[in-house]
């Protein structure tokens, strides 16, 4: 799985991360988002329905951060993110992402880098059906 496909799983899926994986680009149809008490939809959506798959991605995200015990601060850092959301935050896999993600900077400049990728992480959550917080709209 992609490392995108990873961070979409670990929000939206909750369970269903395979499913998710093939989400990055359009909602999944007819799937139900984590058990949380937004969700009063019936598990019959029409399918590629962006409503359906609304997620409060600071409600997962700020309970996966808690999980952790560091304080972390995600929602401007794409490393705390990944830390967040137990997945590999190392260079290595955030120049992958970079790569995924269509980068087109000087990789070695990270701080230029991981400021981009979070901006684009949170984009492609909003695309998704992601519900951000007011102070990270981009």
């Amino acid at each position: 799985m992609s490392i995108f496909g990873s961070i979409m799983g670990a929000i939206f899926g909750h369970g269903a991360q395979a499913k998710t994986a093939e989400t990055t680009t359009t909602a999944a149809p007819g799937a139900a988002p984590a058990s949380t008490s937004t969700s009063s939809a019936p598990a019959s959506a029409a399918p590629g329905t962006p409503a359906a798959q609304t997620v409060d991605v600071a409600a997962i995200v700020d309970k996966a951060a808690a999980a952790t015990g560091e304080k972390l601060d995600w929602r401007t850092s794409i490393v705390d993110l990944m830390k967040a959301l137990g997945l590999d935050s190392s260079l290595a896999a955030r120049k992958e992402l970079a790569k995924e993600l269509h980068y087109t900077g000087d990789t070695n400049n990270t701080a230029t880098m991981n400021v981009w990728l979070h901006q684009q992480v949170m984009a492609k959550l909003a695309a998704n059906g992601g519900k951000l917080p007011a102070d990270i709209k981009t």
